[in-house]
């Protein structure tokens, strides 16, 4: 069998799928002649006879038969490369349309990083804001894919989760509780607490958790971005709930202190999300490949990002009930 063709085996196959030499001439664009000939080299490569005829019909024998599903295995085989070079070349050029929420940004431009640097051909577009727009946008379909801190409910969307996304209390590094352990969260609901927008993920999720506990936080201010939040809080203006990401990746813990409330961290999750029946893009298909990694990648970056040694180590004292 080391000598028999492709082109051997695809005459043998086309025989054997439409039962008829003539019939795989004309499907193959061959003559009869040449047909007859490929199948009689195939048949002294192999030793046995690989068809038989009753009559004017021709059969597959014992021997044909397996070799019919061993060529159905390497057709399929060869499908599939075919397909996975099809798609290296479209990623050779296209465009990846992905618009984020505004905490997904700690994160999202390092994985497409990434991703640019193996397809340098593909082009990128990141739309970076607040939730209500990102909603919009997913309702009226302008990009390949969104991501989100919790399922578009408002939205028809397929939404599935790649990455945790852990919610903490965050004060300034000099705060009363940053070396208590324990804390009650009514100690938290009681300190000027700085929130973002109404209808952020971060909001919502926080004010659920201390409603659920019969606390209502008490505003101080009302900001539109962690950047604004982080600054209000190194400036003693207040406390807040953020997602870890912004420290692991973005701002030092030389600024901050994670406080130990019970109950958290909030493990929350990130979805990716498109609309149900989107076609997605040989490029979108292979991002999504990415996020499935981003837990791994994510960890390798925060580990070179984490400074543990000056965040404040939390005393004997506990602020529990």
């Amino acid at each position: 069998m080391r000598h028999s063709t492709l082109r051997q085996l695809e005459v043998f196959e086309t025989i054997a799928r439409l039962g008829s030499f003539t019939r795989a001439a004309e499907e193959l664009f061959l003559t009869q002649p040449t047909v007859s000939m490929q199948i009689k080299k195939l048949t002294d490569e192999v030793g046995f006879p690989l068809f038989e005829q009753v009559g004017k019909k021709i059969y597959l024998t014992d021997v044909g038969r397996e070799l019919q599903l061993t060529c159905q295995g390497i057709f399929e085989q060869f499908a599939r490369f075919e397909m996975k070079t099809a798609d290296m070349q479209g990623l050779k050029a296209g465009k990846l349309r992905l618009a984020v929420v505004t905490t997904a940004k700690y994160f999202a431009p390092q994985l497409l990083g990434m991703f640019c640097r193996q397809y340098p051909g593909v082009d990128v577009s990141l739309k970076v804001t607040n939730r209500e727009s990102v909603l919009e946008r997913l309702a009226n379909n302008q990009d390949d894919l969104y991501i989100l801190g919790q399922p578009p409910k408002e939205v028809n969307a397929i939404a599935i989760t790649f990455l945790k996304n852990p919610l903490v209390v965050l004060a300034p590094i000099d705060h009363p509780l940053a070396n208590k352990k324990a804390i009650i969260p009514r100690y938290i609901a009681e300190e000027p607490f700085l929130s973002r927008e109404f209808g952020s993920g971060t909001r919502i999720a926080s004010e659920r958790f201390f409603s659920q506990r019969g606390l209502k936080l008490k505003i101080r201010m009302e900001l539109g971005s962690n950047e604004a939040i982080k600054h209000a809080i190194m400036g003693g203006l207040g406390i807040s709930v953020l997602s870890q990401h912004i420290l692991t990746l973005d701002a030092p813990m030389t600024h901050f202190a994670i406080l130990d409330v019970q109950g958290f961290p909030i493990n929350r999750q990130w979805y990716y999300a498109y609309p149900p029946g989107k076609q997605l893009s040989i490029v979108a298909q292979a991002f999504l490949g990415y996020l499935q990694q981003a837990p791994k990648f994510l960890a390798e970056m925060s580990h070179n990002h984490i400074d543990t040694t000056n965040s404040p180590l939390p005393s004997n004292k506990n602020y529990g009930a």
